[in-house]
């Protein structure tokens, strides 16, 4: 959950958390202010109350203090309500918690976020500096620096094995975007979040969550697909169009640099969520390296970009990534690093 998200919806993802929960926000017609909540009835409701975890940025954290309040007090008021287990999951994980360690406090934190202070998800450094071998060593970093607990009279309490314990139960993981400005290849962002949360649901469980992104660009015409649709949808519409690629090489060092980051971006979301397909890492390599218009663009402008997408690409076929790369491109991009590497030293 995003502060700059929260601002230009003005809440949609609180809104589904609290739909999910079951919660009715009460409002104050005057002062168009939340005064409380309320649960929807069972019966209303027509569906069991979803347990939720919400992992909150650094500025969603500064920014919306009383929101966490208000998240946190949803939870708590679902986790007090008198219903069956079946209908009520948050009160049957509580619950169990309770049972466990006898702690009511820690047994309703469902609102994780980095360390007072600390901004990130901690995973692109490590993608960088390609110090990881798997998805034990990315939930690490994820829980190391997520593992702080919000809400009333925790502000930012640790809590790592309180989130882990959360992270088990995930079975779905969502991530909403609300802006045509950038999508889920264009900033590192989404993959640190959305897919460190999937890389240590897998580390914990043995098993991926369902992944989705839910489209509300278009209010009117909210869309949810699966993390693997939207990455072929983006893929298509704008990583190898060529009316894009034009559009970047006519920016020179920065276009040139923009390519080598949307490249890094699909690589973490790979690393982390396993959602770009073999085929993209071949489209990859004949659009952005093999290509001659683009090859020469990339040489001329930005042989430092040429050179970081070779060995990106290079390294997702070391790692198995690119499982059954094709021989022709993977020849050619190891030709193209080579080259560039040599023609860097010389500078």
């Amino acid at each position: 959950m995003w502060g700059t998200s929260a601002m230009r919806t003005a809440g949609d993802d609180v809104a589904e958390v609290f739909a999910l929960l079951g919660v009715r926000p009460q409002w104050d017609d005057a002062s168009r202010r939340v005064t409380g909540l309320a649960p929807v009835p069972l019966d209303e409701l027509g569906r069991p109350r979803i347990d939720v975890t919400v992992r909150i940025s650094g500025f969603f954290r500064d920014a919306f203090p009383h929101v966490v309040a208000m998240l946190d007090d949803a939870v708590r008021l679902v986790a007090a309500l008198d219903e069956p287990a079946a209908d009520n999951y948050v009160r049957a994980h509580v619950l169990a918690d309770v049972r466990e360690h006898g702690d009511e406090r820690r047994a309703t934190t469902r609102v994780f976020g980095s360390k007072p202070g600390a901004y990130g998800a901690g995973i692109l450094p490590l993608i960088d500096s390609r110090n990881w071998r798997d998805d034990a060593d990315l939930a690490e970093v994820y829980a190391a620096w997520g593992g702080f607990a919000y809400g009333r009279g925790l502000d930012g309490v640790p809590a790592r094995a309180d989130m882990e314990t959360a992270y088990r139960r995930i079975a779905v993981a969502a991530k909403n975007v609300d802006t045509r400005e950038h999508d889920i290849a264009d900033s590192d962002d989404y993959f640190q979040y959305h897919g460190g949360m999937i890389a240590t649901v897998r580390a914990l469980t043995g098993a991926a969550p369902a992944a989705y992104i839910g489209d509300s660009t278009q209010p009117e015409a909210v869309r949810t697909r699966a993390l693997s649709e939207e990455t072929a949808r983006v893929f298509r519409a704008r990583v190898v169009n060529p009316r894009w690629l034009e559009a970047m090489r006519r920016h020179g060092y920065k276009g040139a640099f923009e390519l080598a980051a949307t490249v890094d971006y699909l690589f973490g979301y790979d690393a982390t969520a396993g959602v770009v397909a073999d085929w993209m890492y071949d489209k990859l390599g004949e659009a952005y390296v093999l290509d001659a218009e683009n090859r020469a663009f990339l040489e001329r402008s930005n042989p430092w970009a040429l050179h970081a997408i070779a060995e990106r690409l290079l390294e997702a076929a070391d790692r198995k990534m690119w499982q059954y790369p094709d021989p022709a491109v993977l020849d050619g991009i190891r030709e193209a690093y080579l080259r560039t590497e040599g023609d860097l030293e010389d500078r």
